[in-house]
């Protein structure tokens, strides 16, 4: 912002503004909310599970638990482990403490946002365990793996670091 004005013995004043910007102060709070995220996002996970069912050798049980490790193993550290702003200025406050997850629409729980965030691992969860015709093994492999990409996303758990892991 530039403000020009005529001082006293006629001399003119500027003013200048550096280093502002006009977006959000944190990107993080509603980029997962954003148009086209959602669909972005199933696309990407199809991809994904396209691709691993190319593979030759992997038969169709073992192609949907890849699927559901892979994805809750990425966003586990994505919206977990990762913290303050990926994109954003080092000078972060509050949002450098918060994991992705605790940033997301404010830190507000149940929003739309989260809860599809939420029910994508346990759909994937639910046709992994169908195509695998309940096996065993891959019935306890999806089931871990669900856990740890459902239980962190729990409202009980906003905030807590648990044996301070992650805690800075």
């Amino acid at each position: 912002m530039v403000t020009m004005g005529l001082g006293t013995n006629n001399i003119i004043h500027i003013t200048m503004n550096i280093g502002t910007a006009t977006s959000e102060e944190n990107p993080t709070h509603s980029y997962l909310g954003s148009r086209g995220i959602w669909i972005t996002y199933v696309l990407i996970l199809l991809i994904t599970h396209f691709m691993l069912l190319t593979i030759p050798f992997f038969s169709v049980a073992v192609a949907w638990t890849l699927t559901n490790v892979v994805h809750c193993v990425i966003t586990y550290f994505m919206l977990h482990v990762t913290k303050g702003t990926p994109w954003g200025t080092p000078e972060q406050g509050k949002a450098r403490t918060q994991t992705q997850w605790e940033q997301i629409d404010f830190g507000q729980q149940f929003t739309p946002t989260k809860k599809f965030l939420t029910v994508v691992p346990v759909a994937i969860f639910f046709l992994a365990s169908f195509y695998t015709k309940y096996d065993t093994t891959h019935f306890c492999i999806n089931l871990i793996a669900l856990g740890f990409s459902v239980i962190p996303k729990l409202p009980q758990l906003h905030g807590v670091r648990i044996f301070n892991i992650n805690k800075w």
